[in-house]
């Protein structure tokens, strides 16, 4: 069992720094009761999610410690005022920008025959925002940081297939060969800056990217 990495705590909010492979919440079943919200828990017992990361990503994820204190880093994110950046790594040669930062707006829903995958759906789904912006390559693949603006399920995973450059490791949206990269997907939650719920200090967490 991987140590439970801690990268801030005071009496208001825990940062945390979730493994690839590790749930976020319990799963429905005995053999999905570990993740890492109970082993925060196990350790901070008023620790409360506020926040998902896929099984499959690691890196930052963060947790209100009281219901008062939730409800506030709750407010933040629907109200955007937190801000995530990600790292990962795609398939094949992804062009840059004409600006710094490129733009995927692409209309996210759920594809329910097909669960847990999401789909581009310009009909019925939700207005799915994400900011890129390549960061090196080598060996026929685009390293590439993300900003997703908004929070859809799977968001970055389906706007970086739908450019045609899936995240490298990602069965749902286009399984790719994985190398020596250690079997994982390649999507890391780098940083995360938000205001401080109690006294309103800025705060930025960075996680070091694994891969």
């Amino acid at each position: 069992m991987p140590e439970l990495v801690i990268l801030y705590a005071d009496a208001d909010l825990l940062v945390c720094d979730k493994p690839a492979g590790l749930l976020a919440v319990p799963g429905r079943g005995p053999d999905k009761q570990d993740c890492l919200s109970a082993r925060v828990q196990a350790r901070y017992p008023d620790a409360l999610v506020v926040h998902r990361l896929d099984m499959a990503t690691s890196g930052i994820m963060l947790f209100g410690r009281g219901a008062a204190a939730q409800r506030a880093l709750s407010m933040a994110f629907a109200a955007r005022r937190v801000h995530k950046r990600y790292v990962a790594v795609v398939a094949g040669r992804l062009a840059a920008p004409a600006t710094d930062w490129g733009v995927i707006d692409l209309p996210l829903a759920p594809d329910w025959p097909n669960r847990p995958r999401s789909r581009v759906d310009p009909v019925r789904g939700k207005p799915s925002l994400t900011r890129w912006r390549v960061l090196g390559r080598e060996a026929g693949t685009t390293r590439v940081e993300l900003e997703p603006v908004t929070g859809r399920s799977h968001q970055l995973r389906v706007h970086l297939a739908a450019l045609g450059h899936a995240i490298l490791g990602d069965p749902l949206y286009g399984p790719q060969p994985e190398g020596d990269r250690g079997g994982r997907l390649l999507l890391h939650a780098s940083r995360l800056r938000l205001r401080h719920p109690g006294d309103g200090r800025e705060l930025d967490f960075a996680s070091r990217v694994p891969f």
